[in-house]
């Protein structure tokens, strides 16, 4: 038992993990671009930019397999199945640092042998001198590995990204393979065999380009790279032309997986982000043009980033931070180059992470959080090394110390990270969806509540899909008119001669040439009336309350003359005079999670407030009964909602 617990200890400890995140997985879609995410690998679309080809190919063949799952359910297990991967290969990377521990220090340090009364001083003076690495017991070394590789799978974020739709997932699993083969190159011995030492920098080189062919945080190891890779060869000719004999395998590698953009858009996909069939257009999806202006905006949002991640890592690790603090100390006596690899991992990960201006920065953290991780690796070692009292069973008593550490820290994330009962987004969005007239058009910007979501349930799932949503954000995107006539090719038929216009005015814009600014906006506001008016005999047309909210009331998106606005259900209906429009009963029902998150308490208040304004509507015209029933659908249940002054004693009338 324990001869096999010793060989497939990475392995054991992946599988447990595995069985842990099951218990947390996401039974349908969450918020934000799971949705979207989601339809892509089913569909074979083209994902928002970077455009992640690996992440959709692959999560495409996974798709196909016959479990017998709903494919959102399918595809979040596949996210399981990468984080748990990815803790694996950091369980057996930590163990072959351990194992060449005297590889990492600076100088190789022996260790003098103890002398042996009795013997004499020749006899002592034979035994060679034993180095950092032999006299680390090796159960010592797989305790410590399988102990940091818990810390990290526990970790917050990292556990976050198992249990849903996200191609970290898959990025976390393939920087952890980067960081094997690049010590695995590193270790390696040159005069024992140059091909096969020069084939494990290569193989090092193609893993290297299928994270950058997966998402571009990739690179953030560069730097640390860079350290170890220069420590090892120094600047000269000989390793310049080893890093061009690696370029000749990144760059057709990244290539080939890249070139599936172009090919797929070409094929006119229901989902074709960024349409990249050319030059241009495949630059600009790559590079993800689009999110630059977030990039290195201000001293101010760097400082806004960097305090959001010092003041939320305590919860990420919790008492297990201290393990990985005793680790960084350790490291750095008993192996310099590797601290100081992780220590350049670390500063370059939060420094360029926190020059991007987003609200969802959690994941761009996640290789910092590798490498606390594999401090973690040496705070076990020291603590195992330290706290051995029982001779008999010397590592019993800090195992059982360290697991302490590692149980509360999966105590208290579990509820954090838990989305087994989310379904929230899933019963908003068919909701939303089901309120609506037959091939209705619903105008909004909720992506990360409907947009995203009902990509999902109407192109995969075929879902309500005779209902348009249109997202306002997208129309400012040329790309968006092509997809739009392909997934609803009678929605923009009255519009033509606007849409034209619209690309005309946009097109030196996309290009970074000189361009109209007044133009542009003109024929985009033109583009929003004209969606109204050319449809609206047509078909039943919605605008979603944020539009509302915000920019009718600032006069960027107004109706065409004559139209007003009614609540109905969840959604405003577009109406013309001002004659009483009757709305269905709220029959619809949405869970919430026992644990709300921001994104589940939003949507909490969509619901409310339009109920709410629904019923006031209701009063308006003396229809009190029918106020009432909105009142009570909000009442039973969204308890957690404030009802507005004068609805709230509605009821006792």
């Amino acid at each position: 038992m324990l001869k096999f617990l010793r060989k497939y200890y990475a392995v054991l400890t992946g599988l447990f993990v595995f069985m842990v995140y099951l218990t947390t997985l996401a039974p349908s879609v969450v918020e934000i671009d799971a949705g979207e995410l989601a339809t892509v690998q089913t569909t074979l679309g083209i994902a928002h930019p970077t455009g992640y080809p690996l992440f959709t190919m692959l999560g495409y063949l996974f798709s196909l397999i016959p479990f017998g799952f709903s494919k959102i359910y399918q595809l979040n297990l596949l996210t399981a199945v990468w984080c748990s991967l990815g803790i694996m290969v950091f369980v057996y990377s930590s163990k072959i640092v351990l194992d060449n521990i005297d590889v990492f220090k600076n100088k190789k340090k022996l260790v003098a042998p103890k002398k042996v009364k009795g013997k004499k001083s020749k006899e002592n003076a034979a035994k060679p001198a034993k180095t950092i690495t032999e006299i680390i017991p090796d159960d010592k070394k797989i305790l410590a590995a399988v102990f940091g590789g818990l810390i990290l799978a526990f970790d917050k974020t990292y556990w976050m990204q198992g249990t849903s739709v996200e191609v970290y997932s898959l990025q976390l699993f393939l920087i952890n393979l980067v960081i094997l083969f690049l010590l695995k190159a590193f270790i390696a011995n040159e005069n024992i065999e140059k091909i096969k030492y020069l084939n494990s920098w290569l193989v090092f080189a193609f893993t290297l380009a299928l994270g950058f062919s997966n998402h571009m945080t990739t690179l953030f190891i560069l730097p640390g790279v860079a350290f170890l890779y220069f420590d090892k060869f120094g600047f000269n000719k000989k390793s310049f032309i080893r890093v061009i004999l690696m370029l000749t395998i990144f760059i057709p590698v990244l290539v080939l997986i890249y070139s599936y953009l172009p090919i797929r858009a070409s094929q006119n996909p229901v989902m074709d982000w960024g349409s990249p069939t050319t030059l241009a257009k495949i630059f600009r999806h790559v590079s993800g043009e689009q999110y630059q202006v977030w990039l290195f905006s201000s001293f101010d949002s760097a400082e806004k980033q960097l305090n959001y991640f010092i003041s939320n890592i305590p919860s990420e690790f919790l008492a297990s931070l201290f393990i990985a603090g005793v680790g960084m100390v350790t490291s750095f006596f008993i192996a310099r180059k590797i601290f100081i690899f992780l220590l350049i991992t670390f500063l370059f990960t939060i420094g360029y992470s926190i020059n991007y201006n987003i609200h969802d920065i959690d994941s761009y953290f996640l290789l910092a959080y590798v490498s606390l991780g594999f401090f973690s690796v040496f705070g076990s070692l020291q603590l195992l090394s330290y706290l051995k009292k029982i001779k008999k069973h010397p590592y019993l008593t800090p195992s059982l110390l360290i697991a302490v550490f590692i149980i509360v820290e999966a105590y208290f994330n579990y509820e954090a990270v838990n989305q087994s009962d989310v379904y929230t987004f899933e019963d908003y969005t068919k909701a939303v969806l089901g309120s609506v007239d037959k091939h209705s058009i619903i105008f909004t910007y909720e992506w990360d509540y409907l947009v995203s979501p009902s990509c999902y349930f109407q192109l995969v799932e075929n879902y309500r899909r005779d209902v348009s949503v249109v997202d306002k954000e997208l129309l400012r995107r040329s790309w968006y008119y092509h997809q739009l006539n392909t997934v609803h090719p009678a929605l923009l038929s009255g519009m033509k001669e606007d849409v034209n216009d619209f690309l005309h005015a946009v097109a030196p814009f996309e290009s970074k040439g000189k361009f109209d600014p007044n133009l542009l906006e003109y024929t985009y506001r033109k583009i929003m009336t004209d969606l109204v008016a050319t449809n609206i005999a047509k078909r039943s047309f919605y605008v979603a309350p944020e539009l509302f909210e915000n920019e009718m009331q600032r006069g960027e998106f107004t109706l065409p003359e004559g139209y007003t606005l009614v609540p109905d259900l969840l959604l405003f209906k577009v109406v013309k005079g001002n004659a009483y429009v009757p709305a269905a009963d709220p029959n619809f029902k949405i869970s919430f999670p026992a644990a709300g998150t921001t994104y589940t308490n939003n949507i909490q208040n969509f619901v409310g407030s339009m109920l709410a304004r629904r019923a006031l509507y209701e009063m308006q015209f003396d229809k009190l009964d029918r106020a009432k029933i909105y009142i009570k659908k909000i009442k039973k249940d969204l308890p957690g909602y404030v009802l507005p002054q004068g609805l709230a004693q509605v009821l006792e009338k």
